[in-house]
């Protein structure tokens, strides 16, 4: 334990002492932040008064729930992205041959394996609570109608997809050999994931086959419980909107999710990230041990 706190200790430090790396992770999500409000605000708004149309919602309720949609969206981005970047320790450790002096010590490959995977998840959820914190503040600002579950629930959802992130990640970057690989990578991540978990426009608007291939994604599942409980509340608090109605934009904006016909409840999106972050995770450590072997005959 002593041996798997102070690796933990020294990756964080690393990461967080290299300025040019640590600082723009740090801000890409308030820039983000910007541009969404910036470019895509208006958008969901017009979305959304195209869904309600013929009932009279109030414009302040219209941005309260185009806010949660850009917030919880943002989040699900950043909490996936930035683990990639933070993962850049250990990538740095493998070009330098660090990773090896390491490899071939006493220390047990699963103490190595959780030290990067550790460092990687305390400094991603660093940066992901600093832009949920940004949000709350958008949110508070358009008329804050979060409940104090809601609010928590967004917290727990935020840390499981920082979970996520750090274990795909971990072991996608655990075949990166140099430094410009993973910028590659993460820039390659950065411009699909968005995408790929429906964190830019609602499943509605994409075909019906692409739908049915994004529902085997585990990080839509993650986004959906975004959407739930950061635009939720502003949903609920429409006064006089019939059920449908509401009905139709928690549907329409990925509050719920449809799996072949059939709605999928928030545990079981709980269940879908866990048991992907347990199998990533796994997956990481297991590659981990492969690769020791492999080093341990060359030595």
């Amino acid at each position: 334990m002593n041996r798997l706190y102070a690796l933990v200790v020294r990756n964080c430090k690393l990461f967080f002492k290299d300025k040019g790396m640590f600082l723009p992770c740090l801000i890409a999500p308030l820039i983000l932040i910007f541009l969404f409000i910036a470019f895509l605000g208006d958008v969901y708004r017009d979305s959304i008064r195209s869904v309600v149309e013929g009932f009279p919602i109030p414009e302040a309720a219209v941005e309260s729930i185009a806010g949660g949609w850009l917030v919880s969206s943002l989040l699900a981005v950043c909490t996936v992205t930035t683990a990639f970047t933070a993962n850049i320790v250990s990538v740095q450790d493998r070009v330098t041959g660090v990773e090896g002096d390491f490899i071939v010590s006493p220390v047990p490959p699963h103490i190595l394996a959780l030290s990067y995977f550790i460092a990687t998840y305390l400094a991603t959820a660093l940066v992901s609570m600093v832009a949920l914190g940004a949000g709350y503040v958008y949110l508070a600002v358009l008329g804050w109608h979060l409940s104090f579950l809601d609010a928590f629930l967004a917290i727990a959802d935020t840390l499981l997809l920082v979970l996520f992130g750090t274990a795909l990640s971990s072991l996608i970057c655990k075949f990166v050999r140099s430094s410009g690989g993973v910028t590659a990578v993460q820039a390659t991540v950065s411009a699909a994931y968005g995408f790929l978990c429906e964190a830019y426009m609602p499943f509605a608007s994409l075909a019906v086959w692409l739908q049915r291939a994004l529902m085997f994604l585990p990080g839509s599942y993650g986004t959906s419980l975004l959407h739930l409980h950061l635009m939720g509340g502003a949903i609920e608090s429409v006064e006089g909107m019939p059920a449908a109605l509401a009905e139709g934009l928690r549907s329409g904006f990925d509050c719920t999710l449809d799996f072949f016909g059939s709605a999928v409840p928030p545990w079981i999106c709980y269940l879908v990230l866990i048991g992907a972050s347990l199998l990533l995770g796994g997956a990481y450590i297991l590659v981990w041990r492969l690769h020791r072997k492999r080093m341990k005959r060359r030595a």
